[in-house]
């Protein structure tokens, strides 16, 4: 009965999205307040329905309840019950029902707390935001139905993908959703500005704070999926250029080229036009990743459905959306006027520079990721676009953003002496170059990549040390310290962001530069060597889990003539799913990372063993929560959050765009 209760507390949140669609927007554009104010109470009312919805499917997964194909297609009554919770939405019709949660969860914020917002604005968000609602409950009620029923429901499950079965990415797609899901509230913000013919300063003040949100969210759910292919894949990298992985990707620099365009709209009411076409492509790029990852145009562990009807529902809902906006957009592009002017030396240049360096990079992987696809459709040809390509193309943009993010944001408004901008940063220039060139002196027979990565991280780590000493005034040196904790949580936040970003860029360059590797077959008791570490293969044995059954070895890792660690890596057999997976073992440090995969036996009793040096590899992560720790810094900065002097300007700042 609870389960049938779900299922009808989905069409009903169906219903409601559509009237939501609908009412608020004949009000907003008639003048009638009671039609615009229901949009509020149906906003939450969807969400609630909707969770009920998710919550139903969830216990039905708790259960086992084999009656339900999902469930069977996905679980089984040995599985962990943390990955019988992961297991909703492990598959393709829970993950979109847990997307529709998502964006009815961001609509109901936007009514909880958009009282700032003028009436008519807010009716009009709410609406479009319903609108996507409304798509997706289509689709997932004509096509991806997570609540069909079973005939006769079997003994047991068919368990869900070895590889999925994971603390990693059991995190990872909720947050990964949280992000570019909740992109869809910038949308409906440009998409509502637009329809109101209003875009303005306090319009950029509404939409920073959801764009940072949902950045924020995406930022540790692409880190969490870059740690589970390091540890889990067994293959020793942490990113591999996968289709999917980009769709992702693409959203995430968007979203950043947005938050900082946003500031300018805020600031100095200019780049209106840009904003809003930013507000609109990030949520188109998460409708990209949708349409990549449920269409069956790739193969991908990430990839949950192949059923083409499916793809060309999403293609049609792509087309609905972006092509609605992006022809909005340009019928009142021209009528958004920029008001602030300012020099080529400013923060607003340096800015324009950032979004350009942000926008052409997300192209790069664009065209890396679809020209597979378009060569396959439209000359028959079938090419792989890899790390490579990826790696060319894309680094001299990342390169160039990272020289430019500690000068832009010391510059001022309006108009700098550029001049005094490099004075001020040249402490952190001369330790970037210093750290470089000991990098360079250091390494042997190798390329730059590893000292330019050394010196550019540490040009942004204390570009962002140099940008806030500099906020806090002159003075004496106490007088200055004190100023620095009374600085805005934002500034905080933009420098500890910055320097997030550089100890990843770190981390990443020297990885890639000065990562070692050995493959062997592997003696019981002998002892081999890995550049400055030894290795010992003590004993392999047979280990019988929860749900598979895993040959672990046990390793003694040794440096010179002594003992720093035992591991023990595996390689396990799911034997309901039939399917193997490798469980890397880690001795991790905030240097290097020993890493370790075991294999197959050998014929001469010997055992494959792939074993990897990784310096500064924890650097990646701890930079991508370092850089998400910036973020809510700044979101916890009450100037940033949106109720934050919109009731005060909302009416007066106002400018027409017609």
């Amino acid at each position: 009965m609870f389960i049938e209760l779900g299922h009808f507390a989905l069409a009903l949140a169906f219903a409601i999205s559509v009237m939501q669609a609908v009412i608020p927007l004949i009000g907003a554009h008639k003048g009638w307040s009671g039609w615009m104010a229901m949009a509020e109470p149906a906003a939450m009312t969807q969400f609630m329905l909707t969770a009920f919805s998710f919550a139903a499917l969830t216990y039905a997964f708790v259960t086992s309840d084999f009656s339900l194909l999902v469930v069977v297609e996905n679980s089984h009554t040995l599985k962990p019950m943390l990955y019988k919770v992961s297991g909703v939405w492990g598959n393709h019709e829970g993950s979109m029902l847990l997307w529709v949660l998502i964006v009815t969860l961001f609509g109901a914020l936007a009514a909880w707390f958009g009282g700032g917002l003028p009436p008519t604005l807010r009716a009009r968000v709410l609406a479009v935001q319903s609108s996507i609602a409304a798509a997706f409950f289509a689709f997932i009620l004509f096509t991806s139905n997570p609540f069909e029923r079973l005939a006769v429901a079997p003994f047991d499950g068919q368990d869900l993908n070895p590889l999925l079965q994971d603390p990693g990415l059991a995190f990872h797609p909720p947050f990964l959703y949280l992000g570019y899901v909740g992109l869809s509230i910038c949308f409906s913000f440009a998409v509502a500005a637009l329809i109101e013919g209003r875009v303005d300063a306090a319009w950029g003040r509404w939409v920073r704070p959801w764009t940072l949100a949902a950045w924020i969210c995406l930022t540790i759910g692409i880190a969490l999926g870059s740690w589970w292919a390091y540890y889990e894949l067994g293959w020793g990298g942490f990113w591999f250029w996968d289709p999917v992985e980009n769709a992702s990707f693409m959203p995430w620099l968007i979203a950043a080229a947005l938050l900082h365009s946003a500031i300018v709209v805020e600031k100095r009411e200019a780049l209106k036009s840009w904003t809003v076409l930013l507000a609109i492509v990030a949520f188109g790029f998460s409708l990209i990743g949708a349409f990549i990852t449920r269409s069956g145009i790739i193969t991908s562990v990430h990839a949950f459905a192949t059923d083409p009807t499916r793809g060309v529902f999403l293609l049609i809902i792509l087309a609905v959306f972006m092509g609605g906006a992006l022809t909005l957009y340009a019928a009142r592009a021209s009528a958004m006027e920029a008001k602030g002017v300012f020099g080529v030396a400013s923060r607003e240049s340096a800015l324009v520079f950032n979004n350009i360096l942000l926008a052409v990079a997300a192209f790069v992987v664009f065209v890396g990721t679809i020209w597979p696809l378009v060569a396959e459709m439209a000359f028959a040809r079938k090419l792989s676009v890899g790390a490579p390509f990826f790696n060319m193309a894309f680094t001299p943009f990342m390169v160039a953003l990272g020289v430019l993010l500690p000068i832009g944001s010391i510059l001022p408004w309006k108009r700098a002496r550029m001049g005094r901008a490099l004075l001020a940063v040249l402490p952190a220039l001369g330790l970037a170059l210093a750290l470089g060139a000991l990098a360079w002196a250091m390494q042997s027979g190798k390329s730059a990549l590893g000292p330019v990565g050394m010196g550019l991280g540490t040009w942004l780590i204390a570009g962002a040390a140099v940008d806030l000493w500099t906020r806090a005034g002159r003075g004496a040196m106490g007088e200055k310290a004190r100023r620095l904790t009374r600085l805005p949580r934002a500034d905080w936040g933009k420098a500890v962001a910055h320097s997030g970003l550089g100890i990843t860029m770190l981390g990443i360059a020297t990885l890639m530069a000065w990562s070692q590797e050995d493959i062997r077959v592997a003696q019981i008791g002998e002892r081999f060597e890995v550049g400055d570490y030894g290795f010992v293969l003590e004993k392999v044995e047979r280990v019988e889990g929860p749900n598979y059954m895993s040959t672990t070895g046990t390793m003694s890792v040794w440096r010179g003539d002594r003992q720093i660690a035992t591991l023990h890596p595996e390689k396990r057999m799911y034997p309901v799913a039939g399917m193997p997976t490798t469980e890397a073992a880690i001795d991790n440090g905030i240097f290097r990372d020993v890493y370790i995969a075991i294999g197959d036996p050998q014929q001469n009793g010997g055992w494959a063993v792939r074993t990897y040096i990784k310096p500064f590899a924890n650097w990646i992560w701890a930079g991508a929560i370092i850089m998400a720790l910036g973020g809510v810094l700044s979101l916890s900065d009450r100037r940033v959050r949106v109720a934050a002097g919109a009731r005060k300007h909302a009416g007066s700042s106002a400018v027409p765009a017609e």
